[in-house]
């Protein structure tokens, strides 16, 4: 685990666990439960999911099989012991018998090493798991965020649609406002209504979906999630491409999987002759009675050592097969390497793009877009109470005003997940699609 935490402190600066043993489980929950009692951040929110996280918590077991594994594999190879008795009416023989593997026993330095190379590579996949559990608990707290803060949203639009259509239902009563306008507000109302059902609707799964992440149950739901950051200054980069395939995580497993195949292949190639050579040692003790003409019973012992020297002979394969199946495999492999690293530069300038697209985009809703909403809808209130203009216009405006707000807060949150993608797109753990987000953020969704 010495690894694997270092790298991810460094990559994301948060702490990994493995829980083994009752302190150890003890002292994560004491941090955990140390997080929750604030609001939770998007930083917060990450270390929780690394200490309780149970599908984390598989990954590193899996690495601790992968160590067994390797340890194994680096230990000589078992030899075989076998003992055979055989008797008669007037004998008997005991053969002891010991086989091992010379081929193995020759090429246990190679294989020891091919076992070291795959236990690292079980270690930078067992990194890539934490990465990936980090990037989606971050997109998935920004969502729960937006959820709630569109719910907030709601709810105060909501009462203020309230207190006017009392209003109106009052000056309708009176005769101050005609049948049609009265009905225009209670629409907007009614409509207001829906989209507050359907915003708090959408904060209850997207705060499931946390939980999940979270690793959460029981007296631990009742955690709080903080609101969604504001907009940080703009992060920028020189040369997105080589930073991504100087830390992708991804690309690493990828170039130590290479590694490791040409590593096998020189060992198919230094035993495409022969499959095995077994090497048996045998000692047999054989007892025998007989009767002499003299009618005394003779009793008669001999001890014998043999030698034996297994091996296929190949007779209708001199290894070809043997050796191109780890050529094509590593040929496989280096092709899917190359693959690798020409979409980790496209999915870079992706992210990178997504990123600033988003940026520009919320920036343009906090700067222009909501201050000018709320001047329109201001004057349009203004004109109305004057008799300059009447009810629909009014409506209209509130309306397009709070579908602003909403497409100013998806906007924020987009920026926040797509901030994750481009951070990921650098170091691994799985990226999220800037364009979608760009579209997301565009539309209003």
């Amino acid at each position: 685990m010495g690894n694997i935490q270092a790298s991810t402190y460094a990559d994301i600066g948060k702490d990994v666990v493995k829980i083994g043993d009752d302190q150890a489980a003890l002292t994560a929950k004491a941090r955990v439960n140390q997080l929750m009692r604030k609001p939770l951040t998007a930083d917060a929110a990450v270390q929780v999911a690394l200490l309780n996280n149970r599908g984390l918590q598989a990954a590193f077991n899996e690495l601790g099989i992968a160590e067994a594994q390797m340890v194994a594999a680096s230990l000589p190879p078992n030899p075989g012991i076998g003992i055979s008795k055989s008797s008669g009416r007037f004998e008997m023989e005991i053969e002891r018998q010991i086989v091992g593997s010379l081929l193995a026993l020759a090429t246990l330095p190679a294989r020891a090493e091919i076992a070291r190379d795959q236990f690292g590579t079980a270690q930078l996949r067992t990194a890539e798991a934490v990465l990936k559990l980090a990037a989606d608990t971050r997109r998935q707290y920004y969502r729960a965020a937006a959820a709630n803060a569109q719910v907030v949203f709601y709810q105060q639009a909501k009462g203020s649609a309230d207190a006017a259509s009392e209003l109106f239902k009052r000056l309708g009563e009176s005769g101050g406002v005609n049948k049609i306008d009265q009905a225009r507000e209670f629409a907007f109302e009614a409509e207001l209504t829906v989209q507050l059902a359907q915003a708090r609707q959408l904060q209850r799964q997207e705060r499931e979906q946390l939980v999940r992440q979270l690793g959460l149950w029981g007296d631990d739901l009742k955690f709080r999630v903080g609101p969604l950051p504001s907009l940080p200054r703009l992060q920028t980069v020189k040369s997105v491409e080589a930073e991504a395939l100087r830390k992708r995580v991804d690309l690493q497993i990828a170039r130590a999987e290479l590694d490791m195949l040409a590593k096998s292949l020189g060992l198919e190639q230094a035993t495409r002759f022969v499959n095995d050579i077994i090497l048996s040692g045998s000692r047999s003790y054989s007892r025998a009675r007989g009767i002499l003409p003299n009618g005394e019973v003779e009793r008669v012992a001999s001890r014998s050592r043999s030698l034996g020297l297994d091996f296929e002979i190949p007779i209708y394969d001199f290894g070809q097969s043997k050796v191109a199946l780890a050529e094509q495999t590593y040929m496989h492999a280096a092709n899917k390497l190359a693959e690798k690293a020409v979409n980790i530069r496209s999915e870079a300038r992706e992210a990178y793009a997504a990123y600033r697209a988003n940026y520009d985009i919320t920036r343009q809703y906090q700067n222009n877009v909501l201050p000018l909403r709320k001047i329109i809808q201001d004057e349009s209130l203004l004109q109305y109470s004057g008799m300059l203009n009447d009810v629909t216009d009014l409506i209209t405006d509130a309306r397009n005003r709070i579908l602003s707000n909403v497409a100013a807060i998806n906007a924020r949150r987009d920026f926040w997940i797509a901030h994750t993608d481009f951070k990921h797109a650098l170091i691994g753990g799985g990226s999220g699609g800037g364009s979608v987000a760009i579209a997301a953020a565009a539309g209003g969704d």
